[in-house]
């Protein structure tokens, strides 16, 4: 029973209550996935504390950390959205850091993991979907619809394209999110699968050792890649409400 739950790799995921809240029979109890994402926020507050709090010159570690983090976020909703975007950094920039240190968080063991959880990581989709289509129509009113039928397609394709063009719009928000919730749930799975064998196996476990070693490293590629891949496809739907004929 011990080495099955050893090596179970969902048991990581369960959701647990540390505080039993309720109010007017509404359960909103604080659980280990809510104490994670404030852990996630107090960490990049401590990060931008710290680095900005004795700006010099010549800066140190976690003043450089901070500054790149900024001009990268900076930088990337530039090149996608342009000038126009400007407006909209505070959102995009804490959407990433956010994600970012709750995908890293989740690397440390015996921590839980928030966007391993499709319904936060489809919250954060639908909450940029409805966002963007709001912004849509504010900047472009019904000439947002354009974005259904691109420039340059023949009239007598209409009937095919905007079908597909309507099913792929709605369908982003949902790509979105699972993108997300199962590259964190993959692999931190097979993480804790191998994790279990190593430990199962005694002081024959050195090879699949090395090659958790090897898997951790890529995993935690994974959990940078796949926050910049969140904020992008972000910035990407915002440039399109914002240039519908681009």
């Amino acid at each position: 029973m011990a080495a099955d739950k050893l090596i179970d790799p969902i048991h990581q995921f369960e959701i647990t209550k540390l505080s039993n809240i309720e109010i007017g029979g509404l359960d909103i109890s604080f659980t280990n996935s809510s104490l994670f994402m404030f852990l996630a926020i107090g960490a990049t507050m401590l990060l931008f504390t710290l680095g900005l709090s004795k700006r010099s010159i010549i800066p140190g570690r976690m003043q450089m950390l901070s500054e790149l983090s900024y001009n990268f976020i900076a930088n990337m909703l530039r090149d996608q959205v342009g000038d126009q975007g400007r407006s909209f950094f505070p959102f995009i920039f804490s959407l990433f850091m956010f994600i970012f240190f709750c995908n890293f968080i989740g690397l440390i063991p015996y921590t839980f993991t928030v966007t391993s959880h499709l319904i936060v990581t489809f919250a954060f989709a639908g909450l940029i979907f409805i966002a963007v289509t709001i912004i849509g129509f504010i900047k472009n009113g019904l000439g947002y619809l354009r974005i259904f039928y691109p420039s340059g397609i023949p009239i007598f394709l209409a009937p095919l394209i905007v079908p597909i063009e309507i099913i792929s719009y709605l369908s982003k928000p949902i790509s979105l999110s699972v993108r997300l919730c199962a590259n964190m749930l993959a692999g931190h799975s097979i993480l804790k699968i191998f994790a279990g064998f190593i430990v199962m196996l005694g002081f024959l476990g050195f090879a699949p050792l090395v090659f958790l070693v090897v898997l951790y490293g890529l995993e935690t590629l994974i959990a940078a890649l796949q926050a910049y891949i969140f904020t992008i496809l972000t910035c990407i739907y915002l440039n399109d409400a914002l240039h519908p004929d681009h």
